[in-house]
This record gives structure tokens, sequence and C-alpha cells, in this order.
């Protein structure tokens, strides 16, 4: 896979030395305008790497011996400089405010008190690409006392204060800076834009994607759901820290409103991470319930391990000292999705097995005869046994056995393609009548509406992960959209929405699936060709993937990734290397499918 989405690297003069306790670190010499330092550093631990002064070069990330931490780069701005440009005081200033919240006291230099008294640093992080350029200025009052500059950047994504990472397109438009010269003739920045801009590389610089797990809200099934966020790394503490402590925080706004709940209650507080050879002591405090709780376990499990922190050792969690719980590494995966990875395929309007290396027969009942004008199959989960297609008139369901019948239980001339909750529950948007529609198989009765903020859209798919949280919708041709089910006014319903990606003019989407929980594959037709994108529905993250051959719809299963070709004949699968296709069928094939997703 090609990533298609980079933070870039930053250039920037370094010099030899490290960072430690107490270290001092001296100002640079400077070679044209360099206005920060960079010093590798792993978080929470005093190991460093030594940094050649030899020019502008892209500085690496630095091993560090500490488990429980992430190396990063820790930026060092220096104070602005006697007769510096308005260009090179931006310049300047910027870097102090990527340097800003391990060190907030040099970006107070460049500001002039007045703009220091209204400044404001919170709010999201913008975030822009590195090459920005700072324009020349315009004087404010016929000379050179007052200039208003403003920047040229391309806009990269936003870092919300819900730590939540929302990538963004176009220019850059966040307001000029005003500045001003001081007594001593130099500039001084008088108004600025509210907040931190940060540049790609600062972000790739001092930040990791993390995936945090919460729990779903069905009891009886529950499920970790994964929260992308974007933390930024401490010196001062290890990224194990860093993540727990984020953890016993609400979710992002993508998961509130009841999409998922929590095992840590109000007032949990992390006291301390330690770590020997094959265990982490995690030191908890609050109001947690003395019976062992294996959500909550859970929950610390994945959140450190997923991330690369505290892999493969045994976890202690203690309360005020006291044992809590273990939780050992070969630990059960039942807390994610564990639907089927059996693939089936659609030939002629009859269901056939695919097996590892081509046809298996077909499944039994009315669903494995040919039969004209059924489409767009979807399997419920394996254990329900069920299955539902779209016809002319409708959604209709069979059961795979020998005594099912096919049966419409949803009416509609034009209903998109069904999707399976994981509850049991079938689903389908009425675009005629702008309705969602749902329909229980178990319940009785017809199919209910239900409210949804999207009906005034074109929507085209409706789509429901397997962990029974996330939906995906496409609107129109050319965008997908990203919500969750949340409590509403009237029950369980879907909402939180927000665009996860839009294609070009001119292109369309031709299919999507969901491969895991955090991740959608979407098929994109443009004059050139094809293009299949993996994106992560938490940050959205692109990755490419090959294609070898014109496709015609997507199946998804974890690692598995299936596609019939456009013309229906073949149905190939993404090898290993996420890079090449083998064919499964090379003929008679049609739409592969998975349960559920």
């Amino acid at each position: 896979m090609t990533t298609t989405r980079r933070l870039g690297t930053r250039v920037a003069m370094t010099r030899t030395g490290s960072l430690g306790a107490g270290a001092v670190v001296t100002r640079t010499r400077w070679l044209g305008v360099v206005v920060a330092v960079t010093v590798v550093v792993a978080v929470g631990s005093t190991g460093c790497a030594v940094i050649p002064v030899t020019g502008p070069h892209s500085v690496a990330d630095a091993g560090g011996g500490d488990p429980l931490s992430k190396p990063f780069q820790r930026m060092i701005a220096i104070r602005p400089q006697k007769g510096w440009s308005p260009a090179q005081l931006i310049r300047g200033l910027q870097a102090a405010m990527a340097a800003y919240p391990d060190d907030p006291k040099i970006l107070p230099s460049y500001l002039t008190p007045n703009a220091l008294a209204k400044w404001d640093p919170s709010g999201p992080v913008n975030v822009i690409e590195d090459g920005f350029e700072v324009l020349p200025p315009g004087p404010r009052d016929g000379s050179d006392a007052v200039l208003k500059v403003s920047l040229k950047a391309r806009w990269v994504a936003k870092i919300n204060e819900d730590d939540s990472y929302v990538p963004t397109i176009g220019d850059w438009d966040g307001g000029a800076f005003e500045l001003v010269k001081d007594a001593e003739d130099n500039y001084r920045v008088n108004d600025l834009p509210r907040g931190l801009l940060l540049t790609a590389s600062d972000v790739a610089r001092a930040y990791r994607a993390t995936n945090l797990y919460y729990l779903s809200r069905n009891p009886q099934d529950p499920r970790l759901v994964a929260d992308r966020v974007w933390l930024r790394l401490k010196p001062t503490e290890s990224f194990a820290q860093t993540i727990l402590e984020r953890l016993i925080e609400p979710p992002t706004s993508a998961l509130q409103g009841g999409a998922v709940t929590t095992s840590f209650p109000p007032g949990t507080q992390v006291k301390s991470i330690t770590h020997g050879d094959d265990r982490v002591v995690v030191n908890l405090s609050g109001g947690l319930d003395p019976v062992r709780d294996e959500s909550l376990l859970a929950q610390i499990r994945y959140s450190l391990n997923r991330n690369e922190v505290a892999k493969g050792r045994t976890i202690e969690v203690q309360v005020d000292g006291e044992v809590y719980g273990l939780d050992q590494p070969n630990s059960d995966e039942r807390w994610l999705d564990d639907s089927s990875d059996t693939a089936y395929y659609v030939n002629r309007g009859a269901v056939h097995y695919l097996g590892k290396d081509g046809p298996a027969g077909t499944v039994q009942g009315p669903a494995g005869e040919p039969r004209e004008g059924y489409s767009g199959f979807a399997l419920s989960r394996e254990g329900d046994g069920l299955i539902a297609a779209r016809t002319s008139t409708g959604i209709s369901v069979a059961g795979l056995t020998q005594e099912g019948r096919w049966q419409e239980v949803i009416r509609g001339a034009d209903l998109t393609a069904p999707t399976w909750h994981r509850d049991g529950s079938l689903w389908t948007y009425d675009r005629q009548n702008a309705a969602l529609l749902r329909y229980d198989p178990a319940g009785g009765g017809g199919a209910q509406r239900v409210t949804f903020p999207l009906k005034g859209l074109d929507v085209t798919r409706f789509r429901i992960a397997r962990d029974g949280v996330r939906v995906a919708v496409t609107t129109g041709k050319n965008t997908v959209q990203i919500g969750a089910f949340i409590e509403g006014a009237g029950g369980t319903q879907p909402g939180n929405f927000h665009m996860l990606t839009t294609t070009e003019i001119g292109e369309k989407i031709l299919d999507l699936a969901w491969e895991d929980a955090d991740h959608l594959l979407v098929l994109i037709e443009n004059k050139a060709g094809q293009i299949l994108n993996q994106v992560n529905v938490g940050d959205g993250e692109t990755v490419g993937v090959p294609l070898k051959e014109a496709l015609g719809s997507l199946a998804a299963q974890g690692d598995r990734v299936l596609a019939a070709t456009d013309d229906g004949a073949k149905v190939v699968e993404l090898n290993q290397d996420q890079k090449t296709w083998t064919a499964k069928i090379e003929s008679d094939g049609g739409a592969p499918l998975f349960p559920l997703g």
C-alpha cells in the first residue's frame, strides 16, 4: 500500500548535544535564518541521540530505552534576534508556537504587551504544510512602523481540543499578523490569530496517532471500540501515562452522545505507572468497584498494547497500591470484532461459499438458487443465518436453511442496499421518501422509521460497521460521511456525522466496504481508471491499494479483501503484501461478501 497523506518532514538546523535532566542548551551559531533547534529525546527518559551540525537536514527519530515511551524530537525555540525582518520574525514565532507546550517562556518575547494580553493559545491547533510562505508585508499607516503580514500555506488539518485530528482541504486563511516596531526599532507582533499554528513536521515530531479503547453500549455483547486521537508527547511523563490520562476522560465528539461507555468511574486518577522486565504496574485511585472488572482491564490492555506500549508484558492494575487485577499478554481477543471470515459470492442471484482455492458449494435453501432481480446481498452474523437482498419492490430476507423462504420485509421502490447490525436488525435508506428504516426479525411487525440527520442529502449508501457502533454513508457520487449510533429522543439513532473523504470533481465512488471497525475501503473511478483507498475513519489517514484490473464491488473482513472484477466474471483477493492480487475464481464469479460489514 502507498500512504497518500503524509505529515511531511521538518527541516531544521540542529546542534551536537543531548538533553537530559538539568541539561543546558546553548545558543546555536546562525547560518541563514535558523529559528529553532530540534533535540531527539525519548519521552520520560534521559536518553538522547547525538545530532551533528551539518546544515539543514531531516532528523530521524531516536530509539529510547523506556518500553513505556515513544521517541520524539523536541523543538527548542529561541527569542527574536535584533534586526530580524518581518518574515524572519513570523517564522521564529511559528517555531516558538511549536515549542510552546513544552516551553511557554519563549513565545511571549515575540509579542507586544497588547498582543500578549489578547492572544489565547487554546482552541484547535491549526496544521499547515511545511513549505509555507510569508508574503511581503503591506504598510498599515503609510510607513514601515506598522505592517500587516499574511501567510500563503496549504491547510492540512486541525487538532481539536478533544485531541481528534480532522483533515482539511484548501488554503489556510486564519487571519493576518500585525507587526509594529518597538523602542529599539525591532519588529514585534501586535496582533495575531488565536491558537497555535504548527507545520505538518511539527505534528509528526511531537504527536502520535493513538487508539483509545472504549466500550460499546450493549452489556450482553460488549465490544471494544477504538477512538482515534492525536496525543502530544511530553518530556515530563511516559507515553503510557499520557495514554491512560486521556483514556479516563470522555471520548472525542465522534463517539459522544452515548455511542460508547467506559468502565472508569468519574474521579479516577492515574497515580503512577512503573515497569520491570516483564510487568507493567498501573496504580489508579478513585471510586473503582473493588470487584475485578474485566472490561476495565481490557480497556487498559488494548490502549497500551495496540499503541506498541507495554506490549508483551503482564499488566498489573492496582487501586491505591492494592492489586486489583492482572492482565496476561496472551489474554483472549473476545473484546474485539469476532465476526466470521467465511467468504461468499453471488452468481446469477445464487449465494455460494468461497473456499481457500475457489468455489466451495452453494448455501442451503432458496438463497442458493439462481434468481433474477436480486442484488445488494447482505449477510447477518453467522449464528443468525439470515441473508437480505434488494429487489425492485423492496428488501427481502431468507434463512440459510433448506426450509428458508424469501420474504419481503421492507417495501420501497428506491432503497439502498441492506445492511445488518450485529444486534440482528436490518437497515436501509428509503431514497424516495427520505427515511431511514429499521426492521427487527425478532420483534415482529414491519419496518420502523428512525430519526436521521442526513435525510435532506442524496444518500446513496448506508453501511454499518461490524462493531455495531459506527456507520458509513455516501452522499451523492463522491462524499463519504462517518457517524455513530447514539441515544436520541426516539431511541438509538445514527448521529455525530462528519465528512470523512470526498473525491475530485469528475470522480465517483463505485463501492465501499468496512475492512474492520477502524478502516473503510473506498473504490473510486475517474477518467484515468480506478483508485482503491483504505481510510482510517478516526483521522482520515488514507493508504492507496494498487489495482491490477478494474473492479466492480468489494468485501472485506480483517486481513482479507475480496473484489469482483467490473464484468463480474472474476473474484480476486488481495495478497498479504497488500500490493498484488490473486484470482480465486476465473469465470462465473460475482460480488463477494462476508457476514456483517
